[in-house]
């Protein structure tokens, strides 16, 4: 394995929030550019950008590695709720706030997945981190997790926020030389190395040498690897920005958080070597990691929930018999025509063949239940309501036949695709809907959709303005300039100087502020690094996600804070390719409108309306 190539290992994207400032497409590009054979992903505490990760690195021909820097409790476990300490001086983060002098919140531990199994068991400790162990914004793991989940696994002692390192700043060798052989015991001995940095700050020298002994003491392997959390040298005042915009503070603050190197950018496998002659096979062993490291993401699967269907039947039998219950049901006391009846067996052939029964008994039992709970329903829209099987069913109102609404705008045989019925209900019982659905398939089966906010345009002006101390007023005016939004969108501030874009013209005031304004054109210089980058996450307004199985043995999960909601760590995309169900539950408040307004009419008039 010895070269001259090197494969970075410590990598922080975009999807660390407000830390780490590598565009993941980026990312791939520059390192397809230098010929490094493989990359991986170490966001802190999360797996949010995963799929994308092992998407884009795909499509660059660069091998992709999952990994993560997770939150770490080495004393106590994950359910405690209360700083430690480790008996001496130590290397505090900007989490650890409020722990107090000498006591820190969490440890850091890198870990990547080096099978298939790996992946998930990363997925599952990462879910139970939030689930179980969060403390304060720090989902955190612990030896127990790790004990039962780390098969497949390859992990580090870390940074200098690790657990060794942490032991060793204290002065305490023999505890840092148990934790090592600890971990070493749990892994295996060909699983965990020891983590090599220098990015010419003083926390790293001060632990190297006894760091180093303990490799030599438990014949541990050495791997040098760079923390990186930007994509090229030039993007340290970037991230310098991004870094105060997370803790609320300005460049000129001298007490702010920062990091104390410009050293966190991908570099070259020969700036790697020559920093670790000395250790030539600490680089060997970043590629034999990665050659080691091969997992994939199961696509294409079919995790629709299971509907229960009585005895003698199965999934495809029942929707049948369901199907001609409704159209008796629709038609009586007449019989159902017979363009109904042919109708209905050539949508239920194609609903056969695609394998979508169990999607249409469980959108119908939605349905039902609601109207049961006396929960007003919409009446279907969309291409939806172009299916008569829909239709007999109860979940949409309109007979497509007598309105002449297309079955094939729904379904195609020719187009494979996961149906998509939106469901609409008073806004008020949305959450009621929800849980239903939980209680039915199981609560570790369903879980409400991430979203994630970028950095737009003007607010990357209003967040270059604050950090770098100039006048709000400047932010204002530059915002000002910017050509008006259209749709809700703004032009993006690339584009601004891009004459291919179609609003080039609109933008020449901003323009020339750049031009002849020098605040101006360090504020905008500052804003284009931050500029799509990853601010925040949310919840979708609508979405909710069903699994056959458990989440957390598909994708990671995480519970919201705010109100205790479980929701998925990868955004909707990345759950349906998995082979997840997707469904949008909206709250519409018209539909809240419309039954308080037959329910007055009731009241005051005494008249009932049937709609």
């Amino acid at each position: 394995m010895a070269g001259d190539n090197f494969v970075h290992l410590h990598v922080h994207t975009e999807y660390s929030m407000l830390d780490g400032a590598a565009r993941v497409k980026e990312l791939f590009d520059e390192a397809a550019r230098m010929e490094m054979p493989a990359l991986a992903m170490t966001d802190h505490g999360n797996l949010f950008g995963t799929y994308e990760f092992f998407k884009a690195g795909k499509a660059a021909g660069v091998k992709p590695i999952i990994g993560i820097e997770a939150y770490y409790v080495p004393i106590g476990t994950r359910h405690d709720r209360a700083p430690f300490s480790f008996g001496g001086d130590v290397a505090q983060d900007v989490g650890d706030e409020g722990a107090g002098k000498g006591k820190v919140n969490y440890t850091h531990m890198t870990m990547w997945a080096e099978t298939t199994e790996g992946l998930h068991n990363l997925f599952r400790m990462s879910s139970l981190a939030s689930l179980e162990g969060q403390y304060r914004r720090y989902p955190r793991m612990d030896r127990e997790l790790l004990a039962q989940h780390g098969k497949g696994i390859i992990a580090t002692t870390g940074c200098p926020s690790g657990e060794v390192n942490r032991w060793l700043q204290a002065g305490q060798y023999d505890q840092a030389l148990a934790a090592a052989a600890t971990y070493q015991e749990i892994l295996g001995k060909d699983n965990f190395f020891c983590e090599l940095m220098d990015h010419g700050i003083a926390i790293e020298r001060r632990t190297r040498d006894d760091l180093i002994s303990i490799a030599k003491t438990l014949n541990l392997p050495f791997v040098a690897t760079n923390d990186l959390h930007y994509t090229y040298a030039k993007d340290a005042d970037a991230h310098e920005a991004l870094l105060c915009v997370q803790t609320g503070r300005n460049l000129s603050d001298p007490n702010r958080f920062k990091f104390d190197a410009r050293d966190f950018y991908l570099k070259s496998a020969a700036e790697m070597r020559n920093v670790w002659s000395e250790f030539p096979e600490a680089c060997d062993n970043t590629l034999l990691i990665a050659e080691r490291c091969n997992v994939e993401f199961g696509e294409s699967r079919n995790l629709m929930p299971r509907f229960p269907v009585p005895d003698g039947y199965d999934e495809g039998s029942w929707l049948v018999e369901e199907v001609t219950r409704g159209l008796r049901e629709r038609f009586a006391p007449d019989p159902v025509p017979q363009s109904h009846l042919e109708q209905a067996a050539y949508e239920l052939s194609v609903v056969q063949e695609m394998g979508f029964p169990g999607y249409f008994l469980v959108v119908a039992d939605l349905v039902s239940h609601a109207k049961r709970e006396g929960i007003r329903v919409g009446p279907g829209r969309g291409s939806a309501a172009g299916s008569l099987v829909s239709f007999s069913l109860g979940i949409t109102a309109l007979d497509p036949i007598k309105h002449r609404l297309l079955f094939e705008r729904f379904l195609n045989p020719d187009r494979i695709s996961m149906p998509d019925i939106d469901l609409d209900f008073d806004e008020r019982s949305r959450g009621e809907m929800i849980r239903y659905a939980t209680s039915k398939y199981g609560d570790d089966r369903v879980a409400q959709i991430i979203t994630y906010g970028t950095i737009k345009s003007k607010q990357a002006i209003k967040d270059a303005t604050r950090v770098l101390a100039y006048p709000y007023a400047l932010g204002e005016k530059l915002t000002k300039a910017l050509p008006p939004s259209i749709m809700g969108k703004d032009i993006s501030l690339s584009g601004v100087f891009d004459e291919s874009n179609e609003r080039y013209q609109e933008a020449s005031e901003f323009r020339n502020l750049y031009l002849s304004d020098p605040d101006a054109k360090t504020v905008i210089d500052m804003a284009r690094g931050l500029e799509g980058l990853k601010r925040q996450f949310g919840v979708h307004a609508a979405g909710v996600i069903l699994s056959r199985e458990p989440l957390m043995d598909v994708i990671p999960v995480l519970r919201r804070e705010t109100d205790g909601a479980i929701i998925t760590q990868f955004d909707m995309g990345a759950c349906e390719s998995t082979g997840l169900l997707k469904m949008d539950f909206l709250g519409l408040r018209n539909l809240s409108v419309l039954d308080d307004a037959l329910a007055n009419i009731e009241a005051n008039q005494g008249k009932e309306v049937v709609l």
